[in-house]
């Protein structure tokens, strides 16, 4: 094993290790020292790595946030035409289901409860997780909504607008089901959220 990747596997295992101890204890109460016992390495190795707590934080959170990236855009991506038997609606509606599960997943629920706890004390969180997720997740909603809409199967003038409006069709209802991320939210509720926010969604979208 070379150097570099054992610096690289070193510095995985700590921030594995940071978001164990932080969702678990709660950014303020924890510790480098419970962080570097979780990961198995000396504390000063976590100094090397991050500098300090904050900067551990931080990169904790851009951590989540490129692995919440690749499963939301691995859901959008199913976003296409649809063939043989199968609706528009259906397709929102697997695409829909999977966002939802992403959003509903533990490891996202325990980010955003350290973020809605954080966010006063560290706002620039908020532009890590818009820029490193969010935008990029609505981008590429919009763009297949897009496609969509020139073959024909939606109506719409602003594609951006339908893929924030999708979203929040989506995560607002299952931000209350969820009591703010402290409720696991049973697959029945999830299937029922995302066909509300599909049948909604082409009421005001749709092409029929």
């Amino acid at each position: 094993m070379t150097v570099t990747r054992g610096r690289i596997d070193k510095r995985q295992a700590i921030l594995g290790a940071a978001f164990t101890v932080f969702a678990r204890d709660g950014y303020r109460p924890a510790s480098v020292d419970a962080v570097a016992a979780a990961a198995g390495v000396a504390k000063h190795t976590i100094y090397n790595h991050f500098g300090d707590k904050e900067s551990l934080f931080r990169a904790t959170v851009a951590a989540l946030t490129a692995e919440s990236l690749t499963r939301n855009l691995a859901a959008v991506d199913l976003l296409r035409l649809p063939t043989g038997a199968e609706d528009l609606a259906a397709v929102l509606s697997k695409v829909g289901l999977r966002l939802a599960e992403c959003y509903c997943d533990e490891r996202s629920q325990a980010c955003r409860r350290l973020l809605q706890a954080e966010i006063q004390n560290l706002p620039d969180l908020q532009d890590i997780v818009r820029e490193g997720a969010t935008d990029k997740v609505n981008e590429a909603l919009a763009d297949r909504f897009a496609r969509l809409a020139l073959a024909g199967q939606l109506r719409l003038t602003d594609p951006a607008v339908a893929a924030e409006q999708f979203g929040a069709l989506l995560t607002a209802p299952l931000e209350t089901r969820s009591r703010l991320g402290s409720r696991p939210v049973p697959a029945a509720e999830l299937t029922e959220v995302t066909q509300n926010a599909v049948q909604t969604f082409l009421r005001a979208f749709g092409n029929d």
